[in-house]
């Protein structure tokens, strides 16, 4: 069986027998978990290994784990500081914040392949420049160079951990006021002002060979009036033609307010796998997921297969308790908690390993 086109998620701790049903269909190819999933941490390793078990290749299993505010597994993990605060250290020494980047990306994956998740939906791309709410702190930085470098040390680390990064949202959310979870965001701005500034860490990224991207739920109607998530214009023109982007794109939460404005749920389906998705997420709707079910057809793209295959995580050679007891795991859990209480402090450098 190969992997299907639908990222769905579940109602709890553990699979009822529904969703044991629901993730053998053939257009299910992923799982993606949100705190009302977790309990503990042998808690989400049983469920993840359930998850994977249910069929082979595995179903892929995500998670939005960026730190900050959106991190959805916290009793017993490292919190993670928000994103913004490696910009500021970055002010103060460039040399440190890369090394900590580095260092907070292998920790985030390395719990999360301990408990055999496969990747997080995070490094977060969008520019922080303090107009939208929804990006806030969770953007690097308002310089698009400083975000790809920051961004660039982050994916290093993860991959070093056995996790491949999965950068958002392209081709830029922080421009706009508006959450596209609740409203339709609309960005005015014509391409070349987002082509110079916006595309930068996607364009970087790329290059750098990053694995996969998720489109934003925004409107540029000076570029394309379709969401950039369903624009042909957005995902094979800018990002895989003239951005040579190889890798996966995973749609936003096909249920956000944010595409609305493409039809009803199967309507959203059929319009961003034509535009250039991989894998479409639809959250905490299932009705959209039975409808999609049921009327997308035998879907079936061999390019998309070996774009998503390469998300599995490779095996990680600590498990939870071994993890907890390495050197790397304790000097990377001090530097998250000096970066989260004073992100202006500047480290000796005796202190980077």
């Amino acid at each position: 069986m190969s992997i299907g086109c639908l990222m769905i998620d579940l109602q709890g701790h553990s699979l009822t027998e529904e969703e044991q049903k629901l993730l053998q269909h053939p257009l299910v190819g992923g799982v993606i978990l949100f705190s009302r999933n977790y309990l503990n941490p042998a808690q989400i390793t049983t469920l993840v290994a359930e998850i994977h078990a249910v069929r082979q290749p595995p179903l892929l299993v995500a998670v939005d784990h960026e730190g900050g505010r959106v991190q959805r597994f916290r009793q017993d993990f490292i919190h993670l500081p928000a994103s913004a605060n490696l910009g500021k250290l970055y002010a103060q020494n460039p040399k440190q914040a890369i090394h900590i980047a580095k260092e907070i990306g292998w920790l985030l994956a390395a719990e999360l392949r301990a408990v055999g998740v496969d990747i997080s939906f995070t490094p977060v791309l969008d520019l922080g420049k303090g107009i939208s709410t929804v990006i806030d702190n969770r953007a690097y930085h308002a310089d698009p160079e400083i975000i790809s470098i920051l961004a660039h040390a982050q994916m290093l680390g993860m991959q070093e951990a056995g996790m491949q990064a999965v950068g958002k949202h392209f081709p830029g959310h922080g421009s706009v006021a508006a959450d596209s979870h609740h409203a339709i965001p609309v960005d005015e701005r014509k391409f070349a002002d987002i082509q110079f500034a916006d595309l930068i860490p996607f364009e970087r990224m790329a290059h750098y060979g990053l694995a996969a991207i998720m489109p934003a739920h925004v409107i540029y109607p000076a570029v394309d009036p379709l969401p950039a998530g369903f624009s042909k214009f957005w995902l094979q023109k800018v990002l895989r033609q003239q951005l040579n982007f190889q890798g996966a794109i995973f749609s936003d939460d096909l249920s956000m307010e944010g595409a609305s404005s493409v039809g009803d749920g199967l309507s959203r389906a059929h319009a961003a796998l034509q535009a250039g998705c991989d894998m479409l997420l639809i959250c905490n709707d299932r009705a959209m997921v039975h409808q999609v079910l049921a009327g997308l057809g035998d879907y079936h793209s061999p390019v998309a297969q070996v774009r998503l295959m390469r998300l599995h995580g490779k095996p990680h050679p600590l498990d939870w308790q071994a993890l907890h007891q390495h050197p790397r795991w304790a000097q990377a859990q001090a530097l998250c908690q000096t970066l989260e209480h004073a992100p202006e402090l500047t480290l000796n450098d005796d202190e980077l390993h």
